[in-house]
């Protein structure tokens, strides 16, 4: 192929090394490496990473076609920040992993007590499949079950679980965890171990039974999954299907070598994995229609690719921005690798999306910059049509005001087209690490829709200084929220909506939003600034024509803070406050 502008070969076949085409954080394995050698490669990594909340560094470990370890010799990877693992097969089979693929607790100091999987984000798992091995008597905790002990930002897809699978690390304790998110995944032989999730979203799966309800759990589209029951001792939420899917692009190499992104095609009224009856419709693009970007990119080289008619991949790293990156041509694919992270300078939109239907964004990290940015990624300048056929796609997108490094943005996510999914989003707006204060990492508003068909599914927005979601789209829906409101208002009189409204509802359903649905919705509330902090509502509506909430909640996090939420929605559903700590509760329907 001939050189790009920036002087790297964009070839169809295979380059002398992975490194020439996705960089030196890119690690492709084969099956006829040693298992010695990836054990070493994955455990040097893990080292850095698994502690490494805040930090520079990005990862992908990518699989080719084949089988690793084995029931004798099994194969523990163990996951950090930062690091994606994938499969590169046309379907979840053609990796196979006889071992397991682990998150697990962390613990906090002094050493080995109070272990939690609360702050394990930003990791994923996908296309692949696990097989599990009968642990020996007497085996490790660590080696008794296939762990993925995550909160937000850490999904999994594509994948095909044989054996014990557990979403809490059960070997230290407390072992509380925050998440989650799977889609298009399979498991076998034994139900999933949910143990302390809060709350969870599994979309377009196949489950073998599901061990427990805590605050919040969503189905939709699953086969097997428990039956509907909220509100009644159960904090479950089914759907039989899934309104309109399309799963995320990624990343495979042929039995040539030859590297494709395959675009898996739109579904409606999906139930189960996309690959469950055979291989997952779609269209695959060759590697040679991508630029490939490094963080030493600047957005000027990469927008140039973008107007050439060129997709884009984000290699690993921290990207700084010193003017948008502009996607202007319908179905742009745009794929990142070990979570891409764009940092904005001087106030500039990070990303914005041209008002076309069909582009594909996912696996990336928008960081807020230094100086304040009117909004992070804008999908679409106006509300428009859209095209039901083809939408546009938002996929394990995440959002961060402060945390790594100060940061201020209005707005994080605007949404303006039409017919877009939202498939796993935490915006979030830092409770902990640099740059967290009230008056610090500022920032108004997690996710504003204004476009009208937006399906969302797994919307995780906390801690923003306003309103956390304005939905002002018609017939929109969204199917599971997570949201804590922000922990650190420093009095009652710097946190009102209005004169006569104590705080700020978590979701704000507009006069615009008609046919709006809500499914699975859950606000929490915790203030940790000694003073009495309420919010009058955590949802609010002005109930525009044929929109329905279903199996809302609100929950006070802690026995120790003060104030709370007075109502669930529109005064409607009792208080969750200091006085009924770490209890839910639920509004069935509303109105």
């Amino acid at each position: 192929g001939a050189p790009d502008s920036a002087g790297r070969t964009a070839s169809p076949g295979r380059p002398a090394s992975p490194s020439q085409h996705f960089g030196p954080n890119v690690y492709v394995f084969s099956p006829s490496m040693p298992q010695s050698r990836i054990q070493a490669r994955v455990d040097s990594i893990a080292s850095r990473q698994v502690g490494n909340q805040f930090g520079t560094q990005r990862y992908a470990l990518l699989f080719e076609p084949g089988s690793y370890g084995s029931a004798a010799d099994p194969l523990f990877l163990q996951v950090g920040y930062y690091t994606s693992v994938a499969g590169l097969g046309a379907s979840p089979g053609d990796v196979v992993i006889n071992g397991a693929v682990d998150s697990f607790n962390q613990c906090s100091p002094p050493a080995g007590s109070h272990c939690t999987a609360l702050d394990n984000f930003w990791r994923s798992l996908s296309n692949l499949t696990i097989n599990f091995p009968t642990p020996p008597s007497g085996a490790p905790c660590r080696h008794t079950a296939e762990f993925w002990a995550t909160s937000q930002a850490s999904p999994v897809r594509r994948v095909e679980f044989n054996g014990l699978t557990s979403l809490e690390d059960y070997c230290s304790t407390p072992s509380y965890s925050s998440g989650g998110f799977i889609a298009d995944s399979k498991f076998s032989g034994r139900p999933v171990l949910s143990g302390t999730q809060q709350q969870f979203l599994v979309r377009n799966s196949t489950l073998d039974g599901w061990s427990n309800g805590v605050w919040n759990q969503v189905f939709s589209g699953d086969v097997g999954a428990p039956a509907q029951n909220f509100g009644s001792g159960g904090q479950y939420t089914t759907l039989a299907a899934s309104p309109v899917t399309a799963e995320e692009p990624f990343l495979r190499v042929d039995s040539s070598g030859s590297y494709s992104v395959f675009v898996p095609a739109v579904q409606h009224g999906s139930v189960g994995p996309s690959w469950a009856s055979g291989p997952t419709p779609g269209t695959a693009i060759g590697i040679g229609r991508f630029f490939i970007a490094t963080p030493g990119d600047p957005a000027t080289v990469i927008n140039a690719a973008l107007a050439r008619g060129q997709d884009l991949i984000l290699t690993p790293g921290v990207y700084h921005l010193h003017q948008t990156i502009e996607v202007t041509r319908p179905d742009t694919v745009v794929l990142g690798l070990g979570f891409p992270t764009l940092v904005p300078a001087n106030g500039v939109v990070s990303m914005r999306v041209a008002s076309v239907p069909g582009v594909k964004l996912s696996g990336m990290i928008f960081d807020a910059g230094p100086v304040n940015s009117p909004v992070l990624l804008q999908v679409g300048s106006q509300p428009g049509l859209g095209d039901p056929a083809d939408p546009t796609l938002v996929q394990d997108v995440f959002f961060r005001i402060g945390g790594a490094a100060p940061g201020r943005a209005t707005t994080s996510l605007v949404v303006n087209s039409s017919q877009v999914i939202l498939d796993d989003i935490w915006a979030w707006r830092a409770d902990h690490g640099q740059g967290v204060g009230w008056t610090d990492n500022v920032g108004d508003t997690g996710v504003v829709v204004n476009g009208d068909h937006v399906t969302a599914y797994g919307l995780f927005v906390e801690h923003y200084e306003k309103y956390e979601v304005i939905w002002n789209g018609d017939d929109g829906t969204d199917i599971f929220f997570q949201n804590e409101m922000p922990y650190d208002p420093p009095s009652q009189a710097a946190w009102m909506a209005d004169p006569s409204t104590d705080g700020y509802p978590a979701f704000l359903i507009t006069d615009r939003a008609a046919g709006f649905q809500g499914y699975g919705m859950g606000s929490y509330s915790y203030f940790d600034q000694g003073v009495p902090i309420v919010a009058s509502n955590a949802f609010e509506t002005a109930d525009p024509p044929g929109s329905e909430l279903h199996d809302l909640f609100t929950i006070f996090l802690s026995s120790a803070g003060s104030g709370g939420i007075d109502h669930v929605v529109n005064g409607a559903g009792r208080s969750s406050t200091t006085a009924n700590p770490d209890t839910a509760v639920d509004v069935v329907r509303y109105p």
